[in-house]
């Protein structure tokens, strides 16, 4: 997987979704694909923040992750989301980046890219599903590949079984080897996915 690029991209709130970012770069990284790990932007207001003491703490830990761009997207042949649920739709912080985008689509660059996206909410039933299909609704306008782990392995099962992708209930389920080896499930098959798409299109 040494030809492969991989754009790990998230946006994260108090930590989880970084976590699940962090287990995806290790795997790609041990893989011997090279790896982009990247934020999206803050847009939360300041007052909203400092409210929460977990937020505060997890903005200032990340502050020098570097923040998602364009180029990371031109750059990679295969990117992973995580992002938590807002109402079972994408957070605006993702949304917004997302929707920056155009230009690249407009001009081919996000066709044949090959896709998936992790999630948590606070609640077992919070939307982790549905905001993994809106993710993907603006994978398939881009014409980018979704890779889903599906049923393709047992670490799928023992860590909730939701074949849209990795999610986890934030708070209630422990970010343990469960979860990691389902992380690194997915990952693996987005890079071989990319790999197939890359080898066909040479």
């Amino acid at each position: 997987m040494k030809d492969m690029k991989l754009a790990v991209i998230y946006y994260s709130s108090t930590g989880t979704n970084y976590q699940l970012a962090k287990w995806a770069e290790e795997t790609a990284k041990e893989a011997g694909a090279e790896v982009r790990l990247r934020k999206v932007k803050e847009l939360a207001p300041k007052e909203a923040i400092e409210a929460n003491e977990d937020w505060k703490k997890h903005l200032e830990a990340t502050q020098d992750v570097k923040e998602a761009s364009m180029d990371d997207l031109e750059w990679a042949d295969c990117y992973i989301f995580s992002a938590p649920t807002r109402y079972g739709n994408l957070p605006s912080q993702l949304k917004q980046f997302l929707d920056t985008t155009g230009g690249l689509w407009f001009n081919g660059k996000l066709a044949n890219k090959v896709v998936s996206g992790m999630t948590s909410a606070s609640n077992v039933h919070g939307g982790q599903e549905s905001t993994l299909l809106s993710l993907y609704k603006t994978m398939f306008h881009w014409g980018a590949i979704v890779a889903a782990p599906g049923y393709t392995d047992e670490a799928i099962f023992n860590a909730g079984g939701n074949p849209y992708g990795v999610s986890i209930t934030a708070g209630k389920e422990e970010l343990g080897e469960k979860v990691k080896k389902a992380v690194a499930h997915q990952v693996k098959r987005t890079i071989t996915m990319g790999q197939w798409v890359k080898k066909g299109s040479q």
